[in-house]
């Protein structure tokens, strides 16, 4: 018999999901597809982190997809094999899924995928996902598509009433060879979830938004939080963008009863630009597929020579610097899989600029470490934070400063390293220059108990500063970066003699 496949990948939810709504228009027996690659598992910017939450996610998916009629369908394996498999058993007529932008792994496998299904007559539809645009030419249209497309009435789960049942087994991650995440504050998967920490972030905590995001304490609570679920496709973005719209409208009907309205309707408003950013890093990506392996100016890295000191990795990634308010971010990190996004700048700016390590190695291990790992906005902030891009501010975070503005009496610092619990808030931020006799008193002696700075903070950055704006010296550095501005630059106004040459319609990959 023909069937229709349904390829879920990270697009993990019933709602605003295009390719479940055609297939149930087709009439044929639906079979729901969820695959974990086994190609994927030995990416250096992948971990077991991201495979726990996938498959959390995805297994909510399989119950809500029992309730409208369908069963999902779990593999193990390579992408072709499993689709040919399926292909022998059943037939398909046509394979359904969003279009994803992942990193350039996913991009091969894609092209791999599109091959295979012409030369089986197997029709792939593709649908867009979210803001990113395929085949966009140029950025002179990106933002008028993007909002556009945010616009699109949302819709529910269509009903089945035929679909091929699954008699397999859900793979644990002990079948696959990993242990469960040990994570803590592990995000409660699944749509609903999602749904319900959309609801409590835009009625309470988005109402200090504005003001908490930069902070890696208050971001915890005022901070959206909604990333993981973007990044597993649990949530639509056009979704979010609608029901932020949403309270927005609201706060305003009733701002001459709601308290502090101005300011909330800020916080909302800046949200709802970040979402619009949001877009707009992926967009890089989907039109650069290879930022996770390239520097986007590979004159700027050549000419930074940066060298991976095996030494001050370890130490940067483990959160042992000797800097406090760095280290404390860094073991938070490594403890819950998330931090708010200015410190992930410090973080990228700590180690190419105070440590000169390279890009990529750095990169990659931050991406193992992010729950959220989304990778076009990764790929996108690596390259900017790494002074790669030649058309990017350069940005060097002074860990000091920041500690000094976000946590001024040291209680971070003391809650993610321990070692300085009993340190005076005087000395917190710089413990080094504790004198000799306060460190015997509260046992904790700097370059044995917590480590001593691992470089001068203050010179190494103006060192870093000073190697990286040299770099960028030389016109042929200019025209790479003329060109990188052209391609992926920013611009809310399109050119004057600019034609749009993308749609909103669904297009093949290839």
């Amino acid at each position: 018999m023909a069937i229709d496949v349904v390829w879920f990948k990270r697009d993990l939810r019933t709602r605003d999901h295009a390719p479940l709504l055609s297939s149930s228009l087709s009439g044929r027996p639906v079979l729901c597809l969820f695959m974990i690659e086994e190609g994927r598992l030995k990416l250096n910017d992948t971990s077991p982190i991201h495979i726990n939450w996938e498959l959390d996610c995805a297994i909510e998916l399989s119950k809500n997809l029992k309730k409208i009629g369908l069963e999902m369908h779990f593999y193990k394996g390579n992408a072709k094999e499993i689709l040919e498999e399926i292909n022998k058993v059943y037939r398909i007529e046509r394979l359904l899924s969003h279009e994803e932008t992942g990193n350039s792994w996913s991009y091969e496998r894609d092209r791999k995928i599109s091959k295979w299904c012409k030369s089986n007559n197997i029709l792939w539809e593709e649908y867009p996902n979210n803001g990113v645009v395929r085949r966009l030419k140029n950025r002179d249209f990106w933002k008028r598509e993007r909002d556009s497309r945010m616009r699109i009435p949302l819709n529910e789960p269509p009903l089945f009433s035929n679909c091929v049942l699954f008699n397999g087994n859900i793979p644990r991650m002990e079948d696959l060879g990993f242990e469960n995440s040990i994570l803590t504050d592990w995000p409660k998967p699944g749509e609903e979830a999602a749904m319900e920490r959309l609801n409590d972030f835009l009625d309470e905590d988005s109402k200090r938004y504005s003001q908490s995001i930069s902070s890696p304490i208050l971001s915890i609570k005022h901070g959206s939080r909604l990333s993981p679920y973007f990044t597993a496709g649990v949530l639509s973005m056009r979704r979010v963008v609608q029901k932020t719209n949403e309270k927005i409208n609201f706060i305003k009907r009733n701002k001459a009863t709601i308290e502090g309205h101005r300011s909330w309707i800020r916080s909302l408003s800046s949200f709802r630009r970040r979402l619009a950013w949001r877009c707009h890093f992926i967009q890089k990506l989907e039109m650069e597929p290879n930022l996770d392996l390239v520097a986007q100016n590979p004159i700027i890295e050549k000419n930074m020579d940066r060298v991976l000191q095996q030494d001050r990795f370890e130490k940067w990634a483990k959160g042992n610097t000797g800097w406090p308010f760095f280290d404390a971010c860094m073991r938070q990190l490594n403890t819950t899989g998330w931090i708010n996004f200015r410190m992930r700048a410090m973080m990228m700016s700590c180690a190419s600029y105070n440590l000169w390590l390279p890009w990529r190695e750095t990169g990659e291990h931050l991406a193992r470490l992010f729950l959220d790992y989304e990778p076009g906005i990764h790929w996108s902030q690596v390259g900017m934070q790494s002074g790669t891009t030649g058309i990017n501010t350069i940005r060097a975070y002074s860990m000091t400063k920041q500690g000094k503005d976000h946590d001024p009496n040291g209680e971070y610092i003391r809650k993610w390293v321990p070692e300085l619990s009993m340190v005076p808030t005087d000395y917190i931020h710089e413990p080094w220059k504790m004198p000799e006799n306060i460190q015997k008193s509260i046992m904790c002696q700097i370059g044995k108990d917590y480590p001593e700075p691992i470089l001068n903070e203050i010179e190494s950055r103006k060192e870093g500063i000073k190697k990286s704006y040299s770099a960028r010296k030389g016109d042929d550095v200019k025209k790479i970066s003329q060109r990188i501005l052209k391609k992926h630059g920013s611009r809310s106004k399109p050119r004057k003699r600019a034609v749009s040459k993308s749609t909103t319609t669904q297009k093949k990959l290839f």
